[in-house]
C-alpha cells in the first residue's frame, strides 16, 4: 500500500520515515504486519512494558552523559575565566 504525504515539517518527516524502517524491520523478524500479528493482549502489555523498562534505561544513560557533558563544560568556563583574571 502506498500514500503520497507532504510534509510541512522535516522532523515529522524524519520520524514517520523511522516508523516506516521499524515496520520493515519487524516484518523481517516476524513475518507479519503489526496488523495481523495475533498475539494476545497480556502479550502486547508485556512487549509494552519492556520497551518502556529500555526506554527509562536509555533515558538515565543520556541524564548521565548530559550531566558530565554540563560539568565539564562549566569546569572549562572556570578554568577559562580563571585564567583571565590571573
Amino acid at each position: 500500500m502506498k500514500k503520497e504525504i507532504e510534509f510541512r515539517d522535516p522532523v515529522v518527516r524524519r520520524v514517520v520515515d523511522k516508523f516506516v524502517s521499524r515496520s520493515d524491520v519487524g516484518f523481517k523478524k516476524y513475518g507479519v504486519t503489526l496488523d495481523k500479528d495475533p498475539s494476545e493482549m497480556f502479550q502486547w502489555l508485556n512487549h509494552l512494558q519492556e520497551e518502556l523498562m529500555d526506554a527509562v534505561l536509555y533515558l538515565q544513560k543520556a541524564k548521565e552523559v548530559y550531566s558530565t557533558d554540563l560539568e565539564e563544560d562549566l569546569l572549562m568556563d572556570l578554568e577559562v575565566n580563571d585564567a583571565e583574571v590571573i
